[in-house]
Formats: C-alpha cells, structure tokens, sequence
C-alpha cells in the first residue's frame, strides 16, 4: 500500500477493493459480529472483561480472510483508524444489502 490516503472518502473505495474475496468478506462480518456481541455483553453484564474479545474476534477474523483468502496486507497495518470506520461501514452496508459477501453483487 504505497498510496497516502488524507481522508475517510478518498480510502474508502480502497479499502472496498481490499476486500473482494467473499471469504474474506464473510469472515470480517462474522469477526465484526463478534466484537459488537462481546461489546454488548460487557455493558449488559458490566464485566468489562469481555472487552478483551472485541479485538480479538474482530481482528482475528478479518486478518485470517486476508492472509488465507484475500492474499493482501490489512489495512489496519498502515491506516488503523480508518481502516476499523471502513471495516464498520462495510458492515452495515452489507446488512443493509447496499453491498454483499459475494462482491460482484454490489448495488455500489
């Protein structure tokens, strides 16, 4: 990634073209699912400990779909906070069926 990115709407379109692979797709929408369950537990339960698997569930499952299905370097590495707004961002879009895990779908 050589490119320098100055906002959110000029690295979103990136970081869409990082994600291709519907493995890879899938696995950020389970790992996101996760990190949103265990956010909702610790507040629910007030055991903050379960906070501890927000990361791991998110970054986990997404690293996993880029280094086995998508082949490319997350964007996380280089663009941590952008990259984990666009990782939301997705998301929604993919449950508002704006986009979809098989990205030839996309309406976008």
């Amino acid at each position: 990634m050589k490119k320098k990115f100055d906002s959110f709407k000029a690295f979103y379109p990136f970081y869409v073209s990082e994600h291709q692979n519907k493995n890879c797709r899938l696995l950020h929408v389970i790992g996101t699912t996760l990190f949103f369950y265990f956010l909702l537990v610790a507040i629910w339960s007030a055991d903050f400990f379960w906070l501890i698997f927000c990361p791991i569930s998110g970054y986990g499952f997404a690293w996993a779909g880029h280094f086995f299905f998508e082949k490319n370097k997350p964007a996380t590495f280089q663009y941590p906070l952008y990259s984990l707004l666009a990782d939301f961002k997705l998301y929604f879009e993919i449950l508002n069926g704006t986009r979809f895990i098989d990205a030839s779908e996309d309406k976008v």
